[in-house]
């Protein structure tokens, strides 16, 4: 009896020791299973989002819009219209509420941005300003003023490299170096960015988007950057508020000395001709 009962002791044992090792094997499978499926839904990583934009267009795109009169909005394209709408981006708001966006690129500094933002100011109006990494490197003061002021900054990208022409990486870099030297500088996020020069592809604005930036084009726009082409302030004038309308997302560069010259008078007769000057932050489609 006594070697029996030391034999089922010993066996037992055994079998306890052998379920113990199978549930801890379970449970590390199970712990293994839900790290991958978390990280697979959750994950937002650019290396991702990268490969599954590979089946999407390379194809070069330059953002253009036909004018339309009486205020009426603008032609955006077929094209255009479909990507910007297919990636959640903005060009052009609600054709019913008279809004208009007020924006401006910013590469450099020319010199009127103070001037501007003096105007802004005056007449309560907040505008979004895409900035570049050289804008940032000169005017440090200027953005912090911006932000100071309540306005937006946006990712104009920090070489101003043309996206399609360049991989996801190399736009990983001119994106996030750019983001990253405005948030240590400023402790500022930024979440809105135009592509360098208005050009763009599906697949660029995908991976942007996986980069956690909301594109924003533009339904008006004139030669204003042309530094060959100031002093034409009546013409300005004219071209901005001929063409107001609707939802209008108005792209101005700051760099352009006539537009520092007229930004009081265009502000002031956009609102007496009834329209109301919208955060982005407050954009309505």
């Amino acid at each position: 009896m006594g070697f029996h009962g030391l034999n089922f002791d010993c066996i037992r044992k055994w079998c306890m020791n052998k379920i113990i090792n199978v549930l801890v094997v379970v449970a590390f499978l199970i712990f293994v299973i839900i790290i991958i499926f978390a990280a697979s839904i959750g994950s937002n990583s650019p290396s991702i989002i990268a490969s599954t934009s590979s089946v999407l267009s390379t194809k070069k795109i330059g953002w253009g819009i036909k004018r339309s009169d009486n205020h009426e909005q603008p032609d955006l394209g077929q094209e255009n219209k479909k990507i910007i709408d297919e990636f959640d981006g903005y060009a052009m708001g609600n054709k019913d509420k008279p809004y208009i966006y007020l924006t401006f690129d910013v590469g450099y500094e020319g010199g009127y941005t103070s001037k501007i933002l003096d105007v802004l100011k005056e007449n309560n109006v907040q505008g979004l300003f895409f900035i570049t990494g050289q804008f940032v490197k000169t005017s440090e003061d200027i953005v912090r003023r911006m932000i100071d002021e309540g306005h937006i900054i946006g990712n104009h990208t920090s070489k101003h490299k043309t996206m399609p022409d360049i991989s996801n990486e190399e736009i990983n870099e001119d994106v996030m170096s750019l983001h990253k030297q405005v948030f240590e500088k400023f402790n500022y996020e930024m979440k809105y960015i135009r592509p360098p020069k208005g050009e763009y592809s599906e697949k660029s604005i995908a991976y942007t988007n996986s980069l956690g930036y909301k594109t924003v084009m533009w339904s008006f726009a004139y030669d204003d950057w042309d530094n060959d082409k100031q002093g034409r302030e009546e013409y300005g004038k004219k071209k901005i508020l001929d063409n107001l309308h609707n939802g209008e997302i108005m792209l101005l560069h700051a760099t352009s000395k006539d537009n520092s010259n007229i930004l009081d008078e265009v502000i002031k007769e956009t609102k007496k001709m009834g329209y109301e000057f919208k955060s982005i932050d407050e954009f309505e489609r």
